[in-house]
């Protein structure tokens, strides 16, 4: 039996009543560019994340575009940012011609390793971009200790983390200059198609975001700045308006599958001790390991993904 990766339609017919008829609701409206989906989408979110501002964006790629552009991001500048990541993180710094200087990856948490982020720092740098991967916060008080030291701006790429918290309480996306997420369907909340969303408790960057999504368009056809297409399209906001008041009792039953995961690996011998990270014996995984967990937080870890580690990948798969 082939099991897929990710089966949407299978969440799809859960909600299928509330979906379509938010569906033929903004189909009837033809109010599709922005309009009341995104501004109730917005003010939703915002409330879920404990956020001043929340901006819906055209995706996950264009939040982290839209940030770099809001910081003022100019050619030669140099952004540190992790090695391992889906290539959106490094690529839009490329795209604006400034140098994305990569930092290693903790092999415990797959996150950036703040410890050394202060060797990569030069004149030229500009902002640090934490990823927080498969669903876990990195550091993030050592990183913002940093760029309040040496005056950086922090630009969180919380693409596959909505909901996550941090070891205080506060959910990724809320604690550095600007966060990002991405709405893309196999995302823990996802759309039907491309979304994106920034986040930030600064008055000047929610506006100056704002007129960004817009061509840098305010009033409209009056353009102070040069920014983008970068609105959220209407029928996604309608989609992910239905879909939100479900993402806790999602991310639970994700909690619970991992645990499950963990424990029949462990019971039958399967698994190294978690955080281990040499391995004596080659047919066994490494498990992921919740750093947060400790803390008792509900959303310390909402696996977007269950990541394990092996010794042979591809022994593994044969």
């Amino acid at each position: 039996m082939k099991v897929p990766l990710l089966d949407l339609k299978a969440q799809y017919k859960t909600i299928k009543p509330e979906i379509d008829a938010a569906l033929i609701r903004t189909a009837e409206s033809q109010n599709l560019i922005l309009g009341q989906e995104v501004e109730q989408l917005e003010k939703n979110l915002a409330a879920y994340l404990d956020c001043k501002h929340a901006i819906g964006v055209s995706s996950g790629t264009d939040a982290l575009l839209i940030a770099l552009m809001a910081i003022d991001l100019k050619p030669e500048d140099e952004v540190i940012l992790p090695t391992y990541s889906f290539f959106a993180t490094a690529g839009v710094v490329s795209r604006l011609n400034a140098k994305p200087v990569f930092i290693d990856s903790d092999p415990v948490t797959f996150n950036l390793d703040p410890e050394k982020i202060k060797s990569l720092i030069t004149k030229k740098t500009k902002a640090i971009i934490p990823v927080h991967l498969y669903g876990q916060s990195c550091e993030m008080d050592k990183i913002m200790e940093i760029a309040n030291e040496y005056d950086l701006k922090v630009i969180e790429d919380a693409a596959q983390s909505i909901g996550t918290q941090y070891k205080d309480g506060r959910k990724v996306g809320n604690i550095g200059h600007i966060g990002c997420f991405s709405f893309y369907p196999s995302k823990n909340l996802g759309c039907f198609g491309d979304g994106g969303l920034v986040t930030t408790n600064d008055d000047t960057l929610a506006e100056k975001l704002r007129i960004l999504r817009v061509h840098g368009g305010m009033p409209k056809y009056y353009h102070k700045i040069i920014g983008g297409n970068f609105r959220i399209d209407a029928i996604q906001a309608a989609v992910l308006n239905v879909k939100l008041p479900h993402l806790d009792s999602w991310t639970k039953r994700r909690q619970e599958n991992a645990g499950l995961y963990t424990k029949l690996f462990t019971e039958n011998g399967l698994a190294e001790t978690e955080g281990k990270l040499k391995f004596d014996d080659k047919n066994k995984v490494l498990l992921p390991e919740p750093v947060y967990k400790k803390y008792n937080l509900k959303y310390y870890h909402i696996y977007n993904q269950y990541v394990i580690r092996v010794e042979n990948r591809d022994e593994l798969r044969k």
